[in-house]
């Protein structure tokens, strides 16, 4: 299977955990595609079978820049759909995040404040 998301879990420790069973046991914070730039940037801490909610089709949204009423719902399994803009609310705009920009929206949600690129990729209704 090719990754093309990954998982981020909201999971916070004071150090470095690398039970991966406990990690997975949390909920799911968001689910992205991410470019890895620099593959040593991000440990790898091990392995392990997806849980089955990983393994269904990701759900996410394409906006018209010009014609924001002009909405596509997809998911990786091919299937798509036209939209209206408030249907799109609480999925992912379909996009690639550089690693430091996952950093910063991971830190942002733990830290209990808005981040700016997650904002800014928000469908936007009017």
């Amino acid at each position: 299977m090719t990754r093309t998301h990954d998982a981020f879990y909201d999971y916070k420790t004071e150090s470095p955990d690398a039970d991966l069973d406990r990690i997975a046991s949390k909920p799911i914070l968001f689910k992205v595609a991410v470019r890895h730039l620099d593959p040593n940037l991000w440990e790898i801490i091990g392995r392990r079978e997806l849980e089955e909610p990983l393994t269904q089709p990701i759900v996410a949204f394409r906006q018209d820049i010009l014609d924001f009423h002009n909405c596509t719902i997809f998911d990786l399994d091919g299937h798509s759909r036209s939209a209206e803009p408030h249907e799109c609310v609480g999925l992912e705009r379909m996009a690639v995040w550089d690693q430091h920009h996952v950093e910063e929206r991971l830190l942002d949600t733990f830290m209990g404040r808005p981040n700016a690129t997650e904002e800014h990729l928000k469908v936007r209704l009017k």
